[in-house]
């Protein structure tokens, strides 16, 4: 099981990004070394959303994140929400019968 936090970023995301980047980075660097974060990126053509996918089905760990990161709290995100997964086929991950 996962949960996915996912991001629906301003238009002028890219723009605006690189002064926050540092900070977003070092918080999602944190969570992934502390087994939190899975996998996490922005999708590109068109650089619209991004998805970040993280262990377990504990959707406060992802609404945490969410609340701590500066792009949130700096309004490059108009939007997010929190899904959980249920992984099947994976590594680690015993798929079914």
């Amino acid at each position: 099981m996962h949960t996915i936090l996912f991001y629906e970023v301003e238009d002028n995301y890219l723009e605006r990004r690189g002064e926050f980047r540092k900070e977003h980075l070092g918080l999602a660097k944190a969570a992934f070394s502390r087994g939190e974060l899975y996998l996490a990126g922005a999708l590109a053509e068109p650089a619209d959303q991004a998805i970040l996918v993280f262990n377990g089905d504990c959707p406060e760990t992802a609404k945490a994140f969410a609340e701590a990161d500066p792009y949130v709290k700096n309004g490059l995100i108009k939007k997010w929400s929190i899904r959980k997964w249920t992984t099947v086929i994976g590594e680690g991950i015993e798929p079914p019968l």
